[in-house]
């Protein structure tokens, strides 16, 4: 290993980066409008769900239950129906997601200490929020009725009845905000993107340009030749990185709780890890475009869907499972959100962090093997 050779082919594809300002500019534009672009476009957030509702009691109590969905931020009141055609017209024109049928004898029932019954009709071409939307208007309905209960027995002097108090504490996102539980995850989605993208044409590129016959007629080595290729654009991808996540701290508010120094070391492992995939692409081909495909598929396909930046890893088949555990993503995903949100530290993602370095270390060692069978 030559620090002098090694230099020589960092400063000349540092060269070949500055001497194309579209391409760098790309390269550290582009990750910032895919955070801007998924980070205010993707929300699991619901609340303010369209509403359609019809009282068929008009009685203060069911009148008062209206007054409860409308006070909630969960709903949206869009339409007080007169007829069971006009609340189906609501949904099925999608003006409503839940429609809330009072039955007659509401306010009676209820006044009698009987059970009074609420139709409750969802809009279930959409089945996560719908089974959401459930879920708050069972609670909502639950609710009123504990506290009209309560009401009816203090008026007459009934004794309180035995209950539980349950007190509830949300940890590390007590708003329940899936901005600060996208962002980590878009970070590494973008990052494992964007790095493999990056390397997965510079090999390639010297095969197209027919420059390598050049280069293999010099006494550099694979393994100088690829590190010096990968320095190169590793300060591109750690830059890259910064701006991801100044972009998440400051613009989206994302809490950062956890060390930095250990998230930037962290960044470092899975940046190389990345790279070094890209490579070992461009590596096994002499086409660029080719290469381009392969990492794109390889890279943005399992990021985003195998990582658990969205999708639950635990409710997936155990095969997929199986498969995700090679997904370096997966690892970076949490890290990221152990960092910004829980704010634990390496005794905590020791596992995880072992799991990027033997990622990057096989994957280099992969790609010098490739080289220097394209060599021979």
């Amino acid at each position: 290993m030559s620090f002098r050779r090694w230099w020589a082919v960092t400063r000349k594809e540092f060269l070949h980066i500055f001497r194309d300002p579209l391409s760098l500019y790309m390269a550290l534009a582009i990750p910032l409008l895919l955070l801007l672009l998924f980070g205010y476009a993707l929300s699991l957030d619901v609340d303010h769900v369209p509403a359609a509702v019809y009282d068929l009691d008009r009685s203060p109590e069911s009148r008062e239950l209206i007054e409860r969905f409308k006070g909630s931020r969960y709903f949206d009141i869009v339409a007080s129906a007169t007829s069971p055609a006009e609340l189906n017209q609501a949904i099925d024109q999608s003006k409503a997601i839940v429609g809330v049928m009072i039955q007659p004898g509401f306010g009676a029932e209820l006044k009698a200490g009987r059970e009074a019954k609420v139709q409750i009709i969802l809009d279930g071409s959409d089945s996560n929020t719908a089974g959401i939307a459930l879920a708050y208007a069972q609670n909502l309905v639950i609710l009123h009725s504990i506290e009209l209960r309560t009401q009816a027995r203090e008026r007459l002097g009934a004794p309180k009845a035995n209950s539980i108090d349950a007190r509830i504490r949300v940890v590390f996102n007590s708003d329940f905000k899936s901005r600060n539980y996208i962002v980590p995850g878009l970070i590494a989605v973008i990052l494992m993107i964007i790095a493999a993208v990056l390397t997965s044409l510079c090999v390639a590129r010297e095969w197209e340009n027919g420059s390598m016959e050049q280069l293999l007629s010099t006494p550099l080595r694979p393994v100088e030749f690829l590190l010096g290729k990968l320095s190169a654009y590793f300060a591109i991808g750690m830059v890259d990185m910064v701006i991801c996540i100044l972009t998440g701290v400051y613009l989206f508010g994302v809490p950062l709780r956890g060390s930095p120094v250990l998230l930037v070391a962290c960044s470092a492992l899975f940046c190389f890890g990345a790279l070094c995939w890209g490579i070992m692409l461009s590596t096994i081909t002499r086409n660029q475009v080719v290469a381009y495909q392969l990492s794109m598929i390889s890279s943005f396909l399992p990021a985003f869907l195998l990582s658990g930046f969205i999708y639950s890893i635990d409710n997936m088949p155990p095969v997929i499972q199986l498969v995700s555990r090679i997904v370096p993503a997966r690892y970076f995903v949490t890290i990221l959100k152990g960092i910004f949100l829980k704010g634990v530290g390496v005794q905590i993602l020791w596992a995880e962090i072992l799991a990027l370095m033997l990622y990057g270390l096989l994957v280099f060692l992969f790609a010098v093997r490739k080289m220097r069978a394209k060599v021979a």
